[in-house]
């Protein structure tokens, strides 16, 4: 589903470059839950970005789906994340003039979709987050873990083949992280999502199917 080969990203300039991540090589199933781990600084984020085609390698390959990546021109890499990938982020990202379901249309809307399909579709996927009650409320009527979870169903709504979530909990109290976790067990469980999840809480180890630990950039063998 997913693989890298030495991938690599570097920032800053050629005098003074910072080395994000320093020839990363994985392989992800198909089906698979994966967090991605490490302390601040390790490149967690780095190499989720690099794996949701939000960024671009310094140098490596990157194959999704046995596409090469790099062999993308730019139409066709945003073509391929609005219909294959989903990403779920720390900020919920819900504009406070769209209802829930207004908000989980638009990836649908983005691909062409007329307005009934987009309701049919868009109620089904807030239904499978259990928020099928909450279709025609505003984000500021909803807590922090129901916003997350309408931007958990607008990330599957377009049925991607891979979920990409970056540090999804991190805003949330304890009892809304477990319901976000519990859901993404459940998405991956039932439906077979490949789910790949950055997260600092050393607890949701025991949480995923198996963790990519990094360290300054480079995979972290010693960690279990």
């Amino acid at each position: 589903m997913i693989k890298t080969e030495k991938l690599t990203r570097t920032y800053g300039t050629e005098e003074l470059p910072v080395l994000a991540l320093r020839g990363v090589s994985i392989h992800i199933k198909k089906g698979e839950f994966v967090g991605i781990m490490g302390r601040s600084g390790s490149g967690k984020s780095t190499l989720l970005h690099q794996l949701g085609l939000l960024d671009t390698p310094t140098s490596g390959k990157l194959i999704i789906d046995k596409k090469n990546t790099k062999e993308f021109s730019n139409k066709e890499k945003s073509l391929f994340r609005l219909k294959n990938l989903g990403y779920v982020f720390q900020e919920y990202a819900l504009l406070p003039e769209l209802t829930s379901i207004e908000a989980v249309s638009l990836p649908l809307m983005m691909i062409g979709l007329n307005s009934n399909e987009c309701k049919i579709r868009a109620t089904q996927a807030l239904e499978a987050v259990e928020l099928g009650d909450r279709l025609n409320h505003l984000s500021y009527e909803l807590s922090g873990g129901e916003q997350q979870r309408v931007a958990i169903a607008r990330a599957i709504v377009n049925t991607p083949k891979i979920l990409f979530a970056d540090e999804p909990c991190a805003n949330l109290d304890s009892e809304s992280s477990d319901v976000i976790i519990n859901l993404f067990k459940k998405l991956n469980k039932k439906l077979g999502q490949t789910i790949v999840m950055v997260s600092h809480e050393p607890e949701d180890k025991n949480e995923v199917d198996r963790v990519i630990w990094l360290k300054d950039g480079l995979l972290d063998n010693q960690q279990k």
